[in-house]
């Protein structure tokens, strides 16, 4: 057999398939014609149903077994360490493996203009937005017919990747979601070092990913090795309402142009209002006017998301008319403010919550799009970042914008060495000292159990996860179903 570009084709394997980047490889890979296994602890949605969907199958747990018979290159997971199964098997029988980031980088970005979103917060949803400006922008230029990697299932697309053939000497672009986290158990530097981008956009720059970077200094350092990658023909749209961001664009020596709210800012934003879940805003570039530009989304953060998005695109040559149709019809990406269900008149949002940052322009975002309506938040701190006591404070501050929140014990707490472990009934004690009503549970039927009885219509519960927080996405509405709309 052979792949779409003529060469052999190959079996490969993936270790930790259902994270999202490698599911989208792993997609990318079956659809070049190459034949696909997986495998990992445990697969949720949405890639486990777009892993469904491409009938690649998900062996669960790890084994050695899933190995048989040998594949011909295994692609190791960031997440997975030495002592997984499987990985110990690859390197006692010593079958060829390389990382994710590579891969993607030498299969499907090399030969195309690499477009990088980068930054600790915004970058799934601004790539989305990116990936569809293009598309738009493909119906009457078709040099602007996207590829694609994207962290999430991005709407308007109804997947997370799309890969189009090279033709001649065009390089066709490829968008990808450029993530600091670290590459491999091999490879310890940001998976975005790989993607070598022609331009770039840099949204924000916090303190993130406790387990892998000491402190701010460090993330800050990754960032601007990413700054330093960028050629001097080349662009960076950078944020200019962060002294992080400026700091870390200070040294580029391609052309750099800042995006935000100040009157100084070259992509200038000005006369930005809400009306429910709708923003709208007024763009210039270089002090004369570009845009009116309409977004389906709330939320101060997602109009700069997509200023972002529409000044890399302005600047690579779309004409203002596609972004503006592109962003009118935006459709947002699955985990990132997802109505799941409405029943009786509650509303469950879920949204990929991950940091403090996050967790408040979620939040915030809810107030926008829901005035009046009470906001529950429902946090599972999962993440690595959350997990830890480093942001404890920082949590309080971002869950005191709901009217009532609702935790669930840390996952997998006995991962996290004690000292730095978070104790989320310290963050319930905060958010009950001031005012905020906050409970803690054990678990997500426990939470279903207690929260059920206090919902009433006109409510908004925001699930707070970036896992599968033990199904309560299904879990919340059936129980809301029967308690509020007498469905047996």
């Amino acid at each position: 057999m052979y792949t779409t570009d003529g060469t052999a084709s190959k079996h490969i394997h993936l270790i930790g398939i259902c994270g999202t980047a490698m599911a989208s490889l792993a997609g990318m890979l079956q659809q070049q014609g190459h034949r696909v296994t997986g495998s990992d602890a445990a697969a949720y949605p949405p890639m486990s149903d777009q892993l469904r969907t491409m009938g690649i199958h998900v062996a669960e747990p790890y084994a050695a077994a899933n190995l048989a018979p040998r594949p011909d290159l295994v692609v190791v997971g960031n997440a997975i360490s030495r002592g997984n199964v499987e990985l110990e098997h690859v390197l006692d029988v010593r079958i060829p493996f390389c990382s994710m980031a590579a891969l993607l980088h030498d299969e499907f970005i090399a030969g195309r203009e690499s477009l990088v979103v980068a930054g600790t917060h915004g970058k799934t949803t601004t790539t989305s937005m990116l990936a569809w400006i293009y598309e738009v922008a493909s119906r009457t230029d078709a040099r602007f017919s996207p590829s694609f990697l994207i962290g999430g299932v991005a709407e308007n697309f109804g997947a997370s990747f799309m890969v189009r053939s090279i033709e001649g000497d065009a390089r066709p672009p490829f968008l990808i979601e450029g993530d600091e986290y670290d590459t491999a158990f091999f490879d310890k530097g940001p998976k975005f070092l790989h993607y070598f981008p022609d331009a770039a956009i840099l949204t924000h720059v916090e303190f993130d990913h406790a387990d892998i970077y000491v402190d701010l200094e460090a993330v800050k350092t990754a960032f601007k090795r990413l700054v330093n990658l960028i050629p001097r023909r080349g662009r960076l749209v950078a944020f200019d309402g962060s002294e992080n961001v400026t700091e870390c664009v200070t040294k580029a020596f391609c052309f750099v142009e800042r995006y935000g709210l100040d009157p100084e800012s070259y992509w200038r934003v000005s006369r930005l209002r809400h009306a429910g879940s709708v923003s709208s805003w007024r763009l210039d570039r270089g002090g004369e006017f570009f845009a009116d530009l309409t977004l389906p989304m709330a939320g101060e953060h997602n109009a700069m998301n997509a200023t972002a998005a529409a000044a890399l695109a302005a600047g690579q040559g779309i004409p203002a008319k596609a972004i503006v149709e592109a962003l009118a019809t935006f459709r947002s990406v699955k985990r990132r403010l997802e109505v799941r269900a409405e029943v009786a008149g509650v509303t469950v949002i879920d949204d990929f919550a991950h940091h403090p940052t996050a967790i408040r322009e979620t939040l915030k975002a809810l107030r926008e799009a829901y005035p009046g309506h009470r906001i529950w938040a429902v946090l599972e701190p999962r993440s690595n970042t959350l997990r830890r006591n480093v942001f404890a404070e920082a949590l309080v501050d971002s869950l005191a914008l709901a009217d009532a929140v609702v935790l669930a014990e840390v996952f997998k707490s006995e991962s996290i060495p004690v000292a730095e472990r978070l104790h989320p009934e310290e963050v319930v004690q905060g958010l009950n000292a001031r005012g905020v009503p906050a409970v803690l549970h054990e678990d997500a039927d426990a939470i279903v159990n207690a929260l059920v009885p206090e919902l009433r219509s006109g409510d908004v519960v925001a699930i707070l996860s970036n896992g599968g927080f033990g199904g309560i996405y299904e879990k919340l509405p059936a129980a809301l179903a029967v308690e509020l709309a007498g469905v047996s």
